[in-house]
């Protein structure tokens, strides 16, 4: 998603209010429905076309539909034709469990929010996928609307108008503040809602009963490599174990961390001079790029540099077809868990593209780092991985997919 920032004052109607208003919001069935409703409305866009499902689609695993996109620059064109973003959209199914953004003071780390930068921190609505659900309405790279005032009007007029006036109230129409929030109520209830995040892995059936749905050798094997803190370490950030009361794994801890992932020469930012004035020389900030933004976490911005939200690995490898291409990372560089896994593996054995002569990334070197400050050196870069073992995590992350039908007995 771009970096754009919304600037709106605290909002009179704030989502505590609305919770404490409506307090089975995530219950309802007719607020999901509302919000599912916005969420594939492609008239609130300026011009209409665009819709929070153009970006995140079911059938890709709540992710980027556009195969061809996928396998390029990774990053979408916003209503606006040739206006694009500077980052690969987000999953967003199970977002909806991040914890507003916050410093952990025993870890002293960041934790929470959402967007690749956490800007969306929770801190004004009380919930950050409420925060984040307002941002592309008025983000002028995704859906362009001029302001909340005209994101209320179109919602007002349009076929959702009176699921809005009925939860809400009929005044809810009438102030532009609080018809932003009630709809990034009902946004909210349907991210949080059954269907976006299913827990129908083949893991979470294995999880339940793992006699009935068992793994498969290689699946066995990925899983083992993936929480072994000498081998694959992948549980370090994205914890695969339920919870202390049987909850599902969310596989991301919700922190940030700089990969040190090369840049996407394919993006189109850098072509966006408009809004983009540092062209190719122009390098993603993530995290630390917002926390200059808060005056009491600045002194945090330089640490921060170039760390991006942990993402969840659920669904990672869910496509409509075997041909349909996804990207990876926060810039679409990488284009397969496979090339992923590799780099996680290897990053720090193989020589640096640019400082060799015929060089062929993921092949005989990888890309320098975009942000080459506060890169992950204890978890990834050398892990030791032979081929079968990459192979074996990779199977394991392909178990992660929504949808698993369990085969009849």
């Amino acid at each position: 998603m771009p970096t754009t920032n919304r600037t709106k004052p605290i909002h009179s109607l704030t989502l505590a209010g609305l919770l404490a208003a409506a307090p089975i919001v995530q219950a309802d069935a007719d607020l999901v429905s509302l919000g599912k409703a916005l969420f594939f409305d492609a008239t609130l866009s300026e011009p209409p076309g665009q819709s929070c499902a153009s970006c995140h689609a079911p059938i890709a695993g709540w992710t980027s539909p556009d195969s061809a996109l996928n396998a390029a620059g990774g990053v979408h064109e916003g209503a606006v034709a040739g206006r694009f973003g500077n980052r690969r959209p987000l999953m967003a199914a199970y977002a909806s469990f991040s914890p507003p953004l916050h410093l952990d003071d025993e870890e002293d780390h960041f934790v929470g929010g959402n967007f690749w930068d956490g800007r969306a921190t929770g801190w004004l609505l009380g919930h950050p996928t409420a925060e984040q659900a307002q941002g592309p309405f008025l983000n002028p790279v995704e859906q362009n609307l001029t302001d909340d005032a005209e994101l209320v009007r179109r919602v007002c007029a349009g076929p959702s108008g009176g699921a809005l006036r009925a939860w809400f109230g009929e005044s809810v129409c009438a102030n532009p503040t609080d018809g932003f929030n009630a709809i990034a109520q009902a946004l909210l209830a349907f991210e949080s809602s059954p269907e976006m995040n299913a827990f129908s892995s083949k893991y979470d059936h294995y999880l339940k009963d793992p006699q009935r749905y068992p793994l498969t050798e290689q699946e066995r094997l990925g899983l083992e490599l993936f929480e072994r803190e000498d081998k694959g370490n992948c549980a370090a950030c994205h914890p695969h174990t339920p919870g202390p009361n049987g909850e599902p794994p969310l596989f991301t801890d919700f922190t940030y961390d700089n990969l040190g992932v090369g840049r996407n020469p394919d993006n189109p930012w850098y072509r966006q001079s408009e809004r983009n004035p540092e062209g190719a020389a122009w390098r993603d900030p993530g995290l630390g790029g917002f926390l200059k933004t808060v005056p009491r976490f600045a002194d945090r911005a330089e640490e921060n540099l170039g760390k991006f939200k942990v993402p969840s690995l659920r669904n990672a490898d869910l496509r409509p077809s075997e041909g349909f291409a996804k990207s990876y990372m926060h810039n679409g560089a990488h284009k397969s868990l496979e090339e992923v896994v590799h780099f996680y593996n290897t990053r720090d054995t193989k020589p640096v593209c640019e400082r060799i002569d015929a060089p062929e990334p993921g092949q005989n070197c990888w890309p320098e780092p975009e942000i080459a400050a506060n890169v992950n050196t204890d978890e990834l870069g050398k892990l030791g991985l032979s081929a079968e073992e990459e192979a074996a995590i990779v199977a394991f992350m392909r178990t992660l997919n929504d949808g698993w039908i369990p085969p009849v007995d």
